[in-house]
């Protein structure tokens, strides 16, 4: 059974995924900065704080950017 995460990351197109590592987080009040370096370059996404606390996102981490248009999200792996 995979989890809801997973199926969710499968389901969007590959070309819109990048994964790697959490390079930096620059922390806000309300929203955050958190580079992800892949071996693409580097990609710069802007989520709340809340989300980078509940995801436990520090330098390090593995995870994959998800890209939308103009818009990144990140998923921790």
């Amino acid at each position: 059974m995979t989890s809801p995460v997973t199926s969710t990351i499968q389901a969007i197109n590959v070309r819109n995924q990048f994964r790697g590592k959490v390079r930096e987080i620059l922390r806000g009040n309300v929203v955050s900065e958190v580079e992800v370096e892949t071996p693409f370059g580097i990609v710069t996404s802007v989520i709340t704080t809340r989300s980078v606390d509940e995801l436990a996102l520090k330098a390090g981490s593995d995870v994959v950017a998800l890209v939308k248009s103009t818009e990144v999200s990140i998923a921790k792996l």
